[in-house]
């Protein structure tokens, strides 16, 4: 749903650009034919010249505009195919530990949306399941993870995608370690 309305936003972003552009597309025409009907019935005046630097000026930035636009679009659709890509790949992060830690199937359900952030209670009505199932789960992930609460099953995952520990950290989490 989320990135429905991203997508969205986008589409809308994008449709308010190019209203933009062409609105300035007609003034610009406007501008550059009556500086040169000007010029062909008048002579060349200072407000003939002050016309045709504005027309130079939104022409300019017509074209400006328009690579932004371009760019923005492009980088846009990059942002959008790195999210998907980063996406997956969490997903068989996720998915890889849950095998090596082995979890059943029910297990790896629990753990999936415990880490989504769901409450026992709701994780007990979405399986039509008692809560104290839910609780007896989390428990075995929690051991079979090797860590004692939700938020240490979640911050496995961050730092994974991290890339392991904060800089600087390291010394924290082994004087942690050790006094354990």
């Amino acid at each position: 749903m989320g990135d429905t309305d991203s997508k969205a936003r986008l589409r809308r972003r994008v449709y308010g650009l190019a209203a933009v552009l062409v609105l300035q597309s007609v003034c610009a025409v406007f501008f550059v034919g009556d500086a040169i009907r000007d010029l062909h019935f008048s002579g060349l005046s200072g407000h003939d010249v002050l016309e045709a630097a504005v027309a130079v000026a939104l022409v300019s930035g017509i074209v400006f505009g328009a690579i932004e636009m371009r760019r923005t679009i492009e980088q846009a659709g990059r942002a959008e195919e790195a999210v998907t890509i980063a996406s997956g790949a969490l997903g068989t992060m996720i998915g890889e530990h849950f095998k090596h830690w082995q979890l059943t199937g029910a297990e790896a359900n629990v753990a999936m949306l415990a880490i989504k952030g769901f409450e026992i209670a709701e994780i007990a009505e979405i399986r039509r399941t008692a809560a104290s199932t839910v609780r007896a789960q989390l428990t075995r992930i929690y051991a079979k993870a090797g860590v004692t609460s939700r938020s240490q099953l979640v911050s496995l995952f961050i730092d994974d995608l991290l890339g392991g520990p904060l800089p600087g950290m390291e010394a924290t989490e082994e004087t942690s370690s050790a006094e354990r």
